[in-house]
Formats: C-alpha cells, structure tokens, sequence
C-alpha cells in the first residue's frame, strides 16, 4: 500500500462524486497538489474549484499527470469509470499507482478508531448525524460523508483537537466496505440492492456478513432490529439493536410532535435518556437518531452532549431537503432512489402534512434496479396523489433492451400518473396543484432543482 508521505500529487477519476470529493478535499487539506477529471459540471466540482482544485470534463491526456510523475503521483478511481476510458487505459499502461476510491479509505482509517456505517439505504443520514453529535462533544471526530452536511457545508470533516475516531460510510456498492476494519459499526437496512453486482439477496447478506466479521475484536455492532443479523458471524465482539417501534437495546420511547419537532425519550443499555429533540423533519430521521446516539454514546459522548446537539442537527442536502415553503406549495427533494426509501420519504410526508396533495417527479436509477424492482417502485408510487416518472438515470450502465420508465407505469394503480423527460420541467406543474412537491432519485434530477423553485416562487405571485 502507498505511504502518503511519499506521494505528491493525487489525481481522481471521477473527482465529483460524493466519495471521491471528500478525498479531494482531505489530500488537499494535508497538502497534497489535487486535481483530477469528472464527466460533467456539477455544484461540487465547481466548489472543489472555488477551493482551488483544478477539475476539467473533457478527456485530455494534456491534463493528466506526466510519466516523469508517476512515482510521487497516486491514481484514484471508482468502480463507475469505463474499462475503455482514455484516461483510465493511459494509467494502467504506463504503470501508475491506483487504487480504487474504497482502498484509499481503508487505508486512512487504519490505525484509527474508525466508526463504520453501512446499510442499503439510511447510512447517509446515520453517518452524517453521527458525525455531528460526536463532533459537537468532547469526543470529536473527523468524518467522510456520503453527503453534504447541511450543518457543515462539506462532507469532509477534520478534528479539533487530537480525536483519534473517524465517522465513514461504509457503501456496499462493489463491496467496497471490505476494505474497512472498524471498531464499531452500524448496519441500517439489508435490502436486495445493486443486484447487478450480488445477483440475490443471500449474496447481498453474505457481504454484510464479511463487513461485521471484520469489526475489530472488542468492538461493537450497532443494528436495526429485526435484520437477518447471525452472531456468529462475529464472536468476539458485542451486539446491540436499535428501533423505534419494537423491543431493542436503544429504543425510541414515547414519541411525539411538539411544534413541529419530534421529542422521545431514548433507552439505552446505559439508563433513559429523557426528552430528546430532533427538529429535522420525518418520522425514518427518528429511526436514523437513534442509532446515531447509539454509536455517540459507544463513542464516549455524554447524555448532556447529546441532548445539547441533537437538536441542532440541520440534515444532508438531498435527504428530506425543504427547499421551499411557499403558502400553496411545500417543495422538499430526496435522494430516494431504493423503493423502501420511497416508500418512508412519501410516509413521512403523509405523517407531517396530512390531508395535503402530495405530487412525486420520480427518476429511475440504473436501468437493472428499474428491471429487478419495478413492481416494487409502482407500489410505492401508488402512495402519491400524482405521479410523474422521468427517463432512467443510466450512471454507469448501458441500456437494456425493453427496459424503460414505462414498465414501472404499467404496473402502477394510480390513475394521475405520467412518463415526462427533464426537458418538460418546470412547464409541466402547470398541469398540477400540488400541497406537497416531491423530487425523488439518485441521478442528475437535482439539476431540476433551481428552475422548480423558480417556478414555484412566480406562481405564488399569480
């Protein structure tokens, strides 16, 4: 494995996904010259250039590190760069150190007290707000995020003082969190996901399985209760449950809304701790609390820190995300891309807006998550009052033949439901009257974002 100090230059392949920005930003922040190459213009990229990370978007071996280089120089990539991709070939053929994004991760963890959450959905909200309450303790941390944190502006956190944990998302994807050796971790959920890469859900499990028995020997594992957890995968480390609706180890208690914020009561293996407040809206960042103060509370972060902190959590850009609030329409966005996610985003609307005319825009995520969950999604969607379904979102792969948006409206129930293209927004909601305007998916919708506010802010003129 490269020694950091030796390298003096990092260069990222895919520089504005989430994971691989963070990267930036760290190697940049030790030192490092960082530049690196992405597909398109996005928010991030052009913020890693604000920060004075050189990014270009065309593929230009001009701009890649020179052969004279290629022993101070680190390659980073993800799993989503073509096999074919100019820039990737040139790497390979002259003898470049890479590594893939995952790699780098479990080498910047090692050695250290790392916090590892996993889970096909969720994570991002659990990790995200675990790393504030411990960043708002005595504990500290630093994290790296699946997401912008709200509180923080990045999804790059450093310590303060000398805190030897750190806060990682450990991503299932490519089985990338096997290259993590955490002393405590989290497993959110356990769905069939990515099913390109596991082929069924036993594999999927089976991939879990590896990821606890590779928590360190002392540690602990955090879990949402009732998942297919086997304690034999690892003996020598502890167990502990987490809900809000059953039995466990740490438990949501009496909850309830008090203008407009969530407050429970939370048991833990250590004693109850009374009246909690969570002012981040929907009823899954209740669930997603819990286990959070679970692994602060592991981490050594008091009652007190927490109840201080907890409250002042203000979410993850794309994750429940009010983007805005007008006296016809409230607008929030969502990364939901997973039908379970669907499913607890458009619950958790219905929860805190009842009676309200929910309107869902819904873009497909990969053409074989589409394939393999289309039942799944219609039922989902079902939930809406109207439905508008986008073109698939490819990232990664190419199309496969007879499978489009359409097969998810086939089998929908609703009758207000419709197949539109990017080009239709905003023009679109003119057909609509929404109480409630969702925007849901893990692909380029986001950049639908603006022009709706827009929209919605002129039509609240009329």
């Amino acid at each position: 494995m490269i020694e950091i100090d030796k390298i003096d230059r990092i260069y990222l392949l895919g520089i504005g996904g989430i994971g691989m920005s963070a990267l930036a930003r760290y190697f940049q922040f030790i030192g490092k010259k960082v530049d690196g190459y992405d597909k398109t213009s996005s928010t991030l990229t052009l913020d890693l250039e604000k920060e004075g990370i050189a990014v270009h978007y065309e593929s230009d071996l001009k701009k890649v590190p020179a052969l004279s280089e290629k022993n101070t120089t680190v390659i980073i990539y993800t799993p989503a760069v073509p096999n074919d991709f100019p820039e990737f070939c040139y790497f390979r053929e002259n003898g470049f150190q890479l590594y893939k994004r995952s790699q780098i991760l479990g080498l910047l963890t090692s050695g250290k007290r790392c916090i590892a959450i996993a889970g096909t959905h969720g994570k991002t909200s659990v990790t995200t707000m675990t790393a504030h309450l411990l960043k708002q303790s005595h504990v500290d941390c630093s994290a790296f995020m699946g997401g912008i944190s709200k509180n923080y502006g990045t999804n790059l956190l450093l310590p303060q003082n000398s805190s030897k944990f750190i806060v990682a998302e450990a991503d299932e994807f490519d089985r990338s969190f096997l290259q993590l050796h955490p002393e405590l971790a989290v497993i959110t959920w356990m769905d069939a996901d990515h099913l390109d890469i596991y082929g069924d859900l036993a594999s999927v499990i089976k991939a879990f399985a590896d990821f606890v028995s590779q928590i360190q020997n002392g540690g602990a594992l955090l879990y949402k209760k009732d998942l297919d957890i086997d304690f034999q995968w690892n003996k020598n480390i502890r167990y502990f449950s987490y809900s809000i609706l059953k039995e466990a180890d740490f438990q949501a208690l009496q909850i309830r809304i008090i203008d407009g914020a969530y407050h429970f009561d939370l048991k833990t293996p250590f004693g109850e701790i009374k009246d909690l407040s969570l002012t981040y809206p929907g009823l899954m960042n209740v669930e997603n609390a819990v286990a959070a103060c679970g692994m602060a509370l592991l981490s050594g972060v008091t009652n007190d820190e927490i109840r201080a902190a907890l409250p002042k959590y203000s979410g993850v850009v794309r994750r429940f995300d009010v983007r805005y609030t007008g006296k016809k329409t409230i607008y929030i966005d969502d990364y939901a891309h997973h039908p379970r996610e669907l499913e607890a985003t458009i619950q958790s609307v219905r929860d805190l807006y009842p009676g309200k005319r929910v309107t869902g825009i819904f873009q497909p995520h990969l053409f074989t998550r589409t394939r393999d969950f289309a039942a799944d999604f219609a039922s989902a969607l079902d939930k809406l009052d109207d439905a508008l379904v986008m073109e698939i979102y490819p990232a990664r792969e190419l199309p496969i033949e007879g499978v489009d948006s359409d097969i998810i409206l086939n089998k929908m129930k609703l009758k207000s439901r419709v197949r539109c293209r990017k080009t239709d927004f905003p023009a679109i909601l003119d057909n609509y009257h929404p109480g409630i305007l969702l925007t849901l998916g893990a692909g380029d919708i986001d950049r639908l974002i603006d022009p709706i506010v827009s929209y919605l802010i002129k039509k609240e003129d009329v």
